[in-house]
């Protein structure tokens, strides 16, 4: 078969893409798990959580039948707490953390219980925060992201009036357009986000792009400050011969379709290989089985210990029935007609640490030829390098360069989360985006 949309029944669809974690079907479901929670003194699990949520004390208003108080604790310190229940890799986090763990029991299921503490919340817009009377200060917001999102609540909560400037049609960011359809669903990103918006104070300009149809400079001379929480999201190339063949796509586009058009519209080859094994990788390899692949193969030049995705995600993808193949980088691309069907790899050893500190890659002299009719591209996502140079950002390798009160060279201008750290996890940025609220409430008020 080649590469084709519409592959499968909308009742396949609906099955292949519904939630791969579902909620609690009950209250007492609920109950149960949170009661198992020791409640531990100086938590290890608060430790794990970049955003310091207090887990013990949302998990005992649980137990208390306090689902506001719950919600509260959540989202005080989390505003996309929500979110962050459904695609956090919490195995390495907070549940990773859990000393369950060292007991050899499972540990407390903490985001399924943040999932049920906040789900009513958010579609409910319950008014969990008080805004404070306006201070007539305003900040503008690049980006409406985790960071972003993030950063606009905290600055609307201490009487900030926010305008965010957004250039998808949409806000969340990476939530929205980055993450595996069966882990959040777009409809739940947009109750989020108009759940953070629901305070108060906060404008969002759709369509608004940095550098096309906002300026920077306009921005430093019509608001008090700015806050830059624009991600990353420019796929990293191969430099291989026949890249440019059709059925060669990024992984990034693979998924902003799936999640922007809807999964009939998106066409998948029949025999596709992914390149890379990221979590990103591994969204794009799932996907395109569940869209109707019949096979699918992720590439990865080095080997299991040294993957960056996490073992609950490689295992996913080997229950979607994804083969892997270790220690082969991809060589060249061939095609017939334009398009492409086969892909050359290169096999590989380990040779000594890198400047990563992972063991580098050695060619071993050997390749191997598969037969394929796709080819999705997931090497990693650069930072937008021309964009920060054009607008006089120190950076380097485009991602901004910060000060530890999260301030760039340019006065007034802060920043966060993806486009300085060049990617982490979701609840990362949103942390960012806490730190970079309380920069700029400290340099308005200085």
């Amino acid at each position: 078969m080649s590469i084709v949309n519409n592959r499968l029944t909308a009742e396949q669809y609906g099955e292949n893409f519904s939630d791969i974690h579902p909620p609690f079907e009950t209250r007492d479901a609920a109950l149960v798990e949170a009661n198992r929670c020791l409640f531990c003194y100086d938590a290890p699990c608060i430790k794990s959580c970049p955003t310091s949520i207090d887990i013990p004390k949302f998990i005992r208003q649980i137990t208390t039948d306090n689902p506001k108080g719950s919600a509260h604790t959540i989202l005080s310190a989390n505003i996309l707490g929500g979110g962050c229940s459904k695609v956090c890799p919490v195995e390495k986090l907070c549940e990773g953390s859990c000393v369950y763990n060292l007991m050899d029991e499972p540990p407390i299921p903490i985001a399924k219980l943040q999932r049920f503490s906040t789900e009513k919340a958010i579609a409910e817009k319950w008014p969990l925060f008080q805004r404070k009377p306006s201070t007539t200060k305003k900040v503008a917001v690049v980006g409406a992201g985790p960071a972003g999102l993030s950063c606009a609540h905290v600055l609307s909560r201490e009487g900030i009036d926010v305008t965010v400037y957004e250039k998808e049609s949409k806000g969340g960011g990476l939530m929205t357009y980055g993450i595996a359809a069966y882990k959040v669903t777009p409809q739940f990103c947009e109750d989020e986000v108009n759940f953070i918006t629901s305070l108060g104070g906060i404008a969002i300009n759709y369509n608004a792009e940095l550098g096309k149809t906002v300026s920077l400079a306009d921005l430093q001379q019509t608001y008090d400050a700015v806050y830059l929480g624009i991600g990353v999201g420019l796929a990293r190339q191969l430099d291989i011969p026949g890249e440019n063949l059709i059925g060669v796509e990024d992984a990034i586009r693979f998924i902003y379709d799936i999640r922007t058009n809807g999964y009939p519209a998106v066409p998948v080859g029949d025999k596709v290989a992914v390149i890379g094994l990221g979590m990103t990788a591994i969204d794009a390899a799932t996907q395109a089985k569940r869209l109707g692949a019949s096979e699918v193969t992720i590439i990865y030049r080095r080997t299991q210990a040294e993957m960056p995705c996490t073992e609950t995600e490689l295992n996913l993808a080997k229950l979607d029935g994804c083969r892997i193949i270790w220690l082969a980088a991809p060589q060249e691309i061939i095609g017939e007609n334009g398009r492409v069907t086969q892909l050359i790899c290169s096999l590989m050893h380990l040779g000594e640490p890198d400047a990563s500190g992972r063991r580098s890659t050695v060619e071993t002299g050997e390749t191997m030829t598969l037969d394929i009719d796709m080819v999705i591209k997931a090497a990693g996502q650069m930072p937008f390098e021309a964009l920060v140079n054009d607008n006089h950002l120190e950076n380097w390798k485009g991602k901004i360069t910060i000060n530890d009160a999260c301030a760039t060279n340019l006065r007034g201008v802060f920043a966060g989360g993806d486009c300085v750290n060049g990617g982490k996890e979701v609840v990362d940025a949103v942390q960012a985006g806490k730190d970079g609220a309380k920069a700029i409430l400290e340099y308005l008020n200085s």
